[in-house]
């Protein structure tokens, strides 16, 4: 089992270095706290010591570390439609000149939740959320078209949400 090897580890060993790229290479202690979280992220620091073998005062001083190192946020996740967005859709965006104007450009706009960088058919793609139609509209319209450099979209309106979610785990 995953926590008996966890267990048997150092408390005292580092918890994370860094890579030659910068970020944080994190020990097997918090990845298995991360895992812990993704599962229920209200579980009291002491049951999470309890499955990784660390006093209750240490799985707080890590999960403390790894929101200040960034690797990780907990936030609540809420159903768009409970909450009065009725439209989602994915936009892809294809950009003559700098990508990461364009990015950064969308990156500040409240009604974008997701943007990336991508190699294919779309330079970015751009997950945005809205109350209604018109809303959408104005935003690829009248926002996202007007940026200098956006040479063309694509919207994919969301029909149905089947499937969100956040365990992929630590692998």
């Amino acid at each position: 089992m995953q926590s008996e090897v966890v267990a048997s580890r150092s408390a005292d060993q580092r918890d994370s270095r860094e890579s030659r790229n910068g970020t944080p290479q994190l020990d097997a202690v918090s990845l298995a706290i991360i895992e812990q979280l993704q599962e229920d992220g209200r579980r009291p620091y002491a049951a999470i010591g309890k499955a990784v073998g660390l006093s209750e005062a240490a799985v707080r001083q890590r999960v403390q570390k790894l929101l200040d190192q960034g690797v990780m946020q907990i936030v609540a996740v809420t159903d768009p439609l409970t909450v009065g967005f009725r439209r989602q859709a994915m936009v892809g965006i294809n950009v003559e000149g700098d990508i990461e104007s364009i990015a950064d450009a969308l990156t500040a706009m409240s009604e974008v939740e997701y943007v990336v960088m991508t190699a294919g058919s779309f330079d970015i793609l751009a997950e945005i959320v809205c109350e209604d139609d018109d809303h959408l509209l104005d935003v690829i319209n009248k926002r996202i078209r007007a940026l200098p450099g956006v040479r063309s979209t694509e919207s994919f309106v969301y029909l149905k949400l089947k499937k969100q979610t956040y365990m992929w785990g630590t692998r």
